[in-house]
């Protein structure tokens, strides 16, 4: 437990549990999801490293409970996807996935599921006409990248570009039949949620048009883990030094910028990081790598940070955007959806993207839904619809007990298969992304006013200027500075006091499991250059 000064000056500190002991550099690590786990694997070897996971388990915002309740495929896997490199490796995935074949199919995010489209007057759609509004909004979505690096974007957000350039072809829409037009920009609205969910916001009127290209789709069908997302943290975990990762062990606050005794370490090793836990443990460190979620950030970082962030760094904090995409799963005894059917598509035919929405959250906050994924196989899973919902309605759903988002989702169903005695599900499980403390929504998105640059400051480490620092008043044996002045303490480890990593870090594969592993990767890079570099002699 921490014992002794606090701040910046030159207080003693006795080891926390788990202590890290040695001479050689000291590493912690907040955070163990795949960036944080992904460091851990590539740092091995140099000196000694901690991993501080405020959860009970590892893995972060992939979750293998009962179900999926974080990430949910692999998107794009083929060789250039460090993801499925890995669990390639590890025998972790079915053999679908390792046909060449499927690793050459370019899916541009939107894997092509077997699929049937309910509409809310209770029929299932015309096939054609779907496919018709979903290839020209897929259209518009692909004409956005020639947008990218413009100094003038016709619209400040994709949402803006996608609806005017669909109010131009209204007239053109169907042939110039008014019902088959009022369909498809029905279809054209769910598309808009569809993206809502694969972008993790609100809505696409938030995300930045300019930047919006710069995000890379990688080859591939989508695929899933057979023993679950977590197989792959859980075999990151145990090819660790037992003792590396610390769970349950929230932390409070990273005092950076200081110089730190630990007390039983040869009486004056001295560390420029202290590391402080809700349980009062405290680690002191040479460099500490900082995943934790964006959305945590966007709540914490001025407190959570002492001294506080450089102005810039928490401005592209501020500058980013971070939103919520949960899921529902629904178990039922017998499935009512034929066995070929892998989606099961919603669309409200009253609306259009060129209408506002209804803003009555308690009212309406089932329509956001885009339809269900049926789990497969049912051999394994059982007859289970998983639903995506993204957004503030998403975010209303998680105030709600069970029973009113499974009587929500009967009424849904009911409504779409125009079957009143469909039978309801004997089950409901939802994700609550952002309720969670730690992770305050799911994922990140180039927001308007922000840009790839944001995402790159964030991900560049701080340091501190190469010289001494005050300390508290302490003695220090180091320097013989008598007991009643400020001792001058020589910094041993300046630079990259503070890295951070997380897929809010990866400028062209933010939002994905596979940018937060490179992202790991990236920073343990970072630091593995630094030790094999000749240490410089402190100054004074």
């Amino acid at each position: 437990m921490a014992a002794g000064g606090a701040g910046g000056g030159g207080g003693r500190y006795r080891p926390a549990r788990a202590a890290m002991e040695g001479s050689g550099p000291r590493v912690v690590a907040v955070g163990a999801g795949l960036a944080g786990l992904g460091a851990a694997q590539r740092l091995r070897g140099h000196g000694s490293l901690r991993l501080l996971e405020a959860a009970a388990r590892v893995g972060g915002r992939v979750s293998s409970g009962l179900a999926e309740m974080g990430a949910h495929w692999i998107h794009g896997p083929s060789p250039g996807n460090p993801v499925f490199r890995l669990a390639s490796q590890y025998g972790l995935l079915g053999p679908e996935a390792a046909r060449e074949e499927n690793q050459r199919v370019e899916g541009g995010g939107h894997p092509p599921l077997p699929s049937v489209t309910y509409g809310s007057s209770g029929k299932v759609l015309n096939a054609q006409a779907v496919r018709e509004a979903r290839d020209l909004f897929y259209a518009l979505l692909a004409s956005t990248r020639a947008f990218q690096g413009s100094k003038e974007p016709p619209w400040p957000s994709v949402g803006q570009y996608v609806r005017a350039e669909i109010a131009r072809t209204v007239p053109t829409m169907a042939g110039g039949q008014e019902d088959a037009r009022r369909l498809q920009l029905a279809v054209l609205a769910a598309c808009l949620k569809l993206e809502c969910c694969i972008s993790g916001t609100h809505s696409m009127d938030l995300v930045g048009l300019e930047p919006f290209g710069e995000y890379v789709s990688l080859p591939g069908l989508d695929c899933t883990f057979p023993g679950g997302y977590s197989s792959l943290a859980e075999r990151l975990l145990s090819d660790l030094p037992e003792g590396t990762v610390l769970l349950n062990k929230a932390v409070r606050t990273i005092h950076w910028q200081g110089s730190f005794r630990e007390e039983g370490d040869g009486g004056g090793r001295v560390f420029p990081v202290r590391v402080e836990c809700e349980d009062g443990d405290v680690f002191l460190a040479d460099h500490v790598i900082v995943t934790v979620p964006l959305g945590f950030l966007k709540e914490r970082h001025q407190e959570f940070f002492q001294p506080p962030l450089p102005e810039r760094k928490a401005q592209a904090i501020r500058n980013l955007g971070f939103g919520t995409n949960n899921k529902i799963f629904l178990e039922f005894e017998q499935p009512f959806w034929e066995p070929e059917q892998q989606l099961l598509e919603v669309v409200w035919e009253d609306e259009s993207p060129l209408e506002e929405p209804d803003a009555d959250l308690e009212a309406n906050w089932f329509k956001k839904l885009i339809g269900f994924v049926v789990l497969q196989p049912p051999e394994q899973h059982g007859h289970v619809l998983c639903g995506f919902i993204a957004g503030k309605e998403s975010e209303h759903m998680e105030t709600l007990s069970d029973a009113e988002v499974l009587s929500a989702m009967t009424h849904v169903l009911r409504t779409m298969t125009g079957n009143p005695d469909l039978p309801a599900p004997r089950s409901v499980l939802r994700s609550r992304w952002h309720s969670a403390p730690y992770t305050r929504g799911s994922y990140s998105y180039v927001a308007v006013g922000s840009s790839g640059d944001d995402i790159d400051v964030l991900a560049q480490p701080l340091h501190t200027a190469v010289g001494t620092a005050q300390g508290g008043g302490t003695a220090d044996p180091l320097r013989g500075s008598p007991p009643q002045a400020p001792a001058l303490i020589p910094r041993l480890s300046q630079p990259l006091q503070l890295l951070f990593a997380g897929e809010a870090t990866h400028r062209t594969f933010y939002s994905t499991t596979h940018g937060a592993l490179l992202s790991g990767w990236r920073e343990a890079e970072r630091l593995n250059q630094l030790f094999q570099a000749p240490v410089p002699a402190p100054q004074s």
